[in-house]
Order: C-alpha cells, then structure tokens, then sequence
C-alpha cells in the first residue's frame, strides 16, 4: 500500500538532526526545527489511510519513505511498532530509534534527515519547492 504527501520548502530547511525526518502541515519553520525538510504538508500522521496505519502498528512491517524533490528521488527503509498511535494532526516524524509518540510513522530507520543530499535540501530551501513524502507498506 502507498501514500503520497505533498509538501513544500521553507527558506529555514537545515536538515541537520542525526536521527529524525520531519515534516509538518505548519506553515512556519524557526531554526530550531533542524530536523524539518518541509512544511505545508497535506498531511499529518491522524490524516493517513487508515488500512496503512493498522499496517504500520505492526512490528513485522516494512516501511519505505521515498523523498522526492524534482527528480531526484531519496529513500529511507524503516519497521512499523505496535505502540504507533499515529494520532498527531500536524506532523509526520520518522525516527532511527524506536522512540515513539504520537508523530511517529515510523521507526529504526536507516536514515535521517542529516543523511539527505545537500541538492535536495538546498532545493528544499525554496518555499516555492514542491516535495513529495512516499509512503509505502509491505
């Protein structure tokens, strides 16, 4: 199964935190959201399919985040956890840990955002830069 969020750049894009990815409906990004690739997600872990959530708060699933900017494409592999609640109705956040809140979708990723392509966040640095969250469950 396979979900698609479109968000956008924000001139505030780092990208910087070694364990996380983040993105989020709010319009507004200060610096300390270093972990933040977009903003004015379309949305929020509460807004996801719900047949993919009941497939994500599985410990046995296999999750693939692909981030698409133009045509470069960024692929992250991460696991489902029983103790997703996928209730948050701002943000989508994809840990390295298996940290879990209620902005989790997923966990032990094999990726954060300080691992994504210079290019990519540079690009993301542009407010008028669409991006693409590609969410797919196996």
């Amino acid at each position: 199964m396979q979900e698609e969020i479109v968000f956008f750049g924000h001139a505030n894009v780092q990208s910087l935190h070694t364990r996380t990815v983040e993105i989020t409906k709010e319009q507004h990004l200060t610096l300390r959201g270093d972990c933040i690739i977009g903003v004015s997600a379309d949305k929020s872990c509460a807004d996801i399919d719900e047949t993919i959530k009941h497939k994500l708060a599985r410990c046995n699933t296999f999750v693939r985040i692909e981030i698409v900017v133009g045509n470069d494409v960024y692929s992250i592999s991460g696991s489902g956890d029983e103790r997703l609640t996928l209730q948050n109705k701002h943000d989508i956040v994809i840990r390295k840990t298996n940290f879990v809140c209620p902005r989790t979708l997923s966990v032990k990723c094999d990726r954060a955002s300080s691992d994504i392509p210079r290019r990519m966040i540079k690009a993301l640095q542009d407010p008028t830069t669409k991006g693409i969250f590609r969410l797919t469950v196996e």
